[in-house]
This record gives C-alpha cells, sequence and structure tokens, in this order.
C-alpha cells in the first residue's frame, strides 16, 4: 500500500509536525463535555453548538478577540456574494483587535 503525497507531506516541510497533540490537547475539554451536549435540545442545536465552539476555538488559537470578530463576521456576512468573501470572514483572516491576555 502506498503512502498518499497528502499523508507523507510532512517530510518535506520542516515546520509541519508529525502528530496533531497540540490540536488534540486543545480541544479535549470540549471532548470531556460531551456528556453536558446531550442536553443542547435536538441535533441541530447540538450541530449549532458545536460550530460555535469551533469558531471561538479558532479565535483562541489566532489570538483574536472573540467579540470584535464575531461583531464584525455577523454585520459582513450580508455582503457575502461568493465562498471567497465568506473565506474573508473566518478567524484567521481577521485583522481587526487582537486578545490582550
Amino acid at each position: 500500500m502506498a503512502i498518499g503525497k497528502e499523508l507523507s507531506g510532512y517530510v518535506s516541510h520542516g515546520k509541519l509536525e508529525i502528530d496533531n497533540n497540540p490540536i488534540e490537547n486543545k480541544i479535549r475539554p470540549l471532548a470531556l463535555g460531551r456528556k453536558s451536549y446531550l442536553f443542547a435540545g435536538n441535533h441541530d442545536a447540538a450541530q449549532n453548538a458545536a460550530m460555535f465552539y469551533s469558531l471561538l476555538a479558532t479565535c483562541k488559537a489566532n489570538n483574536v478577540n472573540p467579540q470584535h470578530y464575531l461583531l464584525h463576521a455577523i454585520s459582513q456576512m450580508p455582503y457575502c456574494k461568493s465562498d471567497q468573501d465568506r473565506i474573508k470572514l473566518l478567524p484567521q483572516n481577521f485583522e481587526g483587535c487582537t486578545s490582550q491576555h
């Protein structure tokens, strides 16, 4: 069985990690709270909560103030006409205020 180019790409790039332990450690609190999510109300509500958790975790990973990001993203959503416009609204592309820890 040959290993695909995608799976061995880290060998060519010195900055890429061989594993995803840092990300696994960051999402561990979400996994530990899984029992609480059983009471989200229904499947759609649980999916919506998961999307917000992901957005907020991405804000944290990119040192973006979540409140500033959400205000900006929500105000700009009506003007998005393409996928490229929506990609610009992702937290990692937000050029607004950063968190002050």
